[in-house]
């Protein structure tokens, strides 16, 4: 599902208090664990690096969403705090 259709469903609920889940693009290296483990909220570009929706991470993903940032081999992904900050 494309990104912004994703966005689009999160959109009619408040979210404000939910966490972000960013990427340091120089720190990744592609590796793609991040996809296989949140399909919900990541998908990869044609060489392998990931896209990350922008919207928050709803309650439903936060576990997925930490083991990602947890298991990611590069330590390039990170949970922000519900108020926005890493």
């Amino acid at each position: 599902m494309p990104a912004r259709t994703r966005t689009a469903k999160l959109a009619g609920a408040d979210l404000s208090t939910h966490p972000r889940l960013l990427v340091n693009p120089v720190a990744c290296t592609g590796h793609g664990v991040c996809a296989e483990l949140l399909p919900e909220l990541v998908t990869l570009d044609e060489w392998g690096y990931p896209i990350v929706d922008d919207a928050p991470v709803p309650g439903s993903l936060t576990r997925q969403a930490r083991r990602a940032v947890r298991d990611c081999p590069a330590l390039a992904l990170l949970l922000t705090d519900p108020g926005g900050t890493p």
